[in-house]
């Protein structure tokens, strides 16, 4: 029998949320798709493409349960982008979404939520399934008709049976929609 068990992704480490009234989590998110985009203030191609792309995912995608997460992810010009520019840069560019500032650690300079996910730089993208999975995972700007696609496929997922501790339900056996009894051993 093939080996169904479920990779969950890694949860975030975060030192302080913007726009949420309480910290986010994968685990708390799990029964819903969530599209989570990295990104630094001060990267040209986030401002630029990565920022107006995820607002037109916001715009597109709010009637659904799709959850969109920022995560500000300094690996360069840390003096530079602090919390206090973030909030006024999220002002700014109007970006009411919850964001997330990705833990720094001490012992690199790529933080914990970067070095979890192995990004590569900003900006990156994220699609975690219902299941909590890792549905799709890029580096850099891509078009929006690709991205949107992989957004309604999550969207139509079925929902996974979720146990009380957040972990999706022993699954083994089943795959593409369907169930296998097991064999009996008589």
């Amino acid at each position: 029998m093939p080996n169904t068990a479920l990779t969950l992704a890694p949860e975030l480490a975060i030192s302080e949320w913007f726009n949420t009234a309480a910290p986010m989590s994968l685990a708390a998110l799990r029964g819903r798709p969530v599209y989570i985009h990295t990104f630094q203030l001060l990267c040209p191609g986030c401002v630029t493409g990565s920022i107006p792309q995820v607002q037109r995912i916001e715009r597109i995608f709010s009637h659904t349960d799709l959850q969109v997460i920022g995560i500000h992810t300094v690996f360069e010009h840390h003096a530079a982008m602090t919390p206090v520019t973030l909030r006024a840069f999220l002002h700014e560019y109007r970006i009411s979404h919850p964001v997330g500032v990705d833990l720094a650690d001490d012992t690199s300079d790529m933080p914990v939520t970067m070095r979890r996910f192995s990004l590569r730089g900003t900006p990156s993208s994220v699609l975690i399934g219902r299941d909590g999975s890792i549905g799709y995972q890029s580096f850099g700007i891509e078009d929006d008709i690709a991205v949107g696609a992989r957004i309604a496929l999550a969207l139509s997922a079925p929902f996974p049976h979720i146990a009380a501790g957040g972990e999706p339900e022993n699954q083994e056996g089943c795959t593409d929609d369907r169930c296998e009894a097991p064999t009996s051993t008589r």
